[in-house]
C-alpha cells in the first residue's frame, strides 16, 4: 500500500513538544498560513494528474502536523479495525468540521484505498477543489435527497466493487453536537447492498472552528482535542435498521465521553 501510516500502533497521541511561541500565541493565523502551502503544492500536483495516494497521505500528516505545530492535540484510537480490514468498506462518521476530510487520509489510505461522498462546492474551491477532484470524489448536491440516495447508492456500488471504501457523513450539516435524528441511514443501506462492512467512526474535531461567513474557516482552538476513534467493522443484514442504531449508539458513547 502506498505511503507510511501516522502510526504503526493501534492508537496515536500528539507528544508533548513546546512548539513554537508566536504559533501559539496566533494559531489560527499560523494554522491556516500551513493550509494554504499545503492546498497549493498539492493542487499544483492535482492539476498535473501527479496527485496519487502517496501525496494524498503526505498531504494529511502535514494537516496533523500544522494542528499540533500550533498547540493542537490529537488522540486517535482503534487503528488496528481499520489494518484488518480484509475488503473495501464504508466508513460510516459524524461531521463536525472540515478537519476530517483532512486529516481521515492519512488513517485509512495508507491501508485501504479511499474516497470521499462530499457535498458539490468542495470541488468548486480554489486550490482545493483540484486536489478533490483527483480523488475521484462522489459529489451530491444535498438539495435532493431521493437524488442524492440515487448517486451514493449507484456511485459508491462503483468504488466498492473496484476496491475503493468510501467515506459518508450522513448528517445533513456539520454539527457540534449529535443529533441522532439528523443521522439518515444511507450508509448502511450502501454497505448493505453491497455487502461489505460498515465501519463507524466517532469525531471530535471542533478544534478547527466553523466560520460565520465562510463555514469552513472558523477560529483555531487548539486547547480542544482532536478524538477520532473506528469502531468495529459491522456486517450489515437486511433493511439495516440495528446496524445503523449499534453505530449511531457508538457515536452517541464515544462523544458522551469526550470533555475537552
Amino acid at each position: 500500500m502506498p505511503g507510511a501510516p501516522l502510526t504503526e500502533n493501534d492508537a496515536y497521541r500528539t507528544p508533548p513538544k513546546p512548539g513554537r511561541p508566536i504559533a501559539r500565541k496566533f494559531p489560527t493565523f499560523c494554522f491556516y498560513l500551513r493550509i494554504a502551502g499545503i492546498v497549493r503544492r498539492a493542487s499544483a500536483l492535482a492539476r498535473r494528474g501527479l496527485y496519487d495516494d502517496t501525496r494524498w497521505i503526505e498531504s494529511s500528516r502535514a494537516t496533523v502536523q500544522a494542528l499540533e505545530a500550533v498547540g493542537g492535540r490529537f488522540v486517535i484510537e482503534g487503528l488496528d479495525f481499520v489494518r484488518r480490514l480484509d475488503s473495501p468498506a464504508v466508513f460510516i462518521a459524524n461531521h463536525m468540521s472540515i478537519l476530517e476530510t483532512f486529516v481521515l487520509p492519512c488513517l485509512i489510505v495508507p491501508h485501504r484505498p479511499l474516497t470521499f461522498v462530499i457535498k458539490e462546492n468542495l470541488v468548486t474551491y480554489p486550490w482545493f477543489g483540484h486536489v478533490m477532484r483527483s480523488r475521484d470524489p462522489i459529489v451530491v448536491g444535498r438539495e435532493n435527497a431521493r437524488e442524492d440516495l440515487k448517486i451514493v447508492l449507484e456511485e459508491g456500488r462503483k468504488r466498492l466493487e473496484n476496491g475503493v471504501s468510501v467515506v459518508i457523513f450522513p448528517q445533513t450539516t456539520r454539527a457540534i453536537g449529535f443529533e441522532p435524528r439528523q443521522f439518515n441511514s444511507l450508509g448502511v443501506k450502501l454497505a448493505g447492498r453491497c455487502a461489505v462492512p460498515a465501519v463507524p467512526i466517532a469525531l471530535k474535531t471542533d478544534a478547527w472552528g466553523l466560520g460565520k461567513r465562510l463555514k469552513d474557516f472558523g477560529a483555531v482552538a487548539p486547547q480542544k482535542t482532536v478524538h477520532i476513534r473506528f469502531g468495529e467493522p459491522i456486517s450489515v443484514a437486511g433493511a439495516g435498521k440495528e446496524e445503523h442504531a449499534r453505530i449511531v449508539s457508538f457515536i452517541g458513547a464515544e462523544m458522551a465521553g469526550w470533555r475537552d
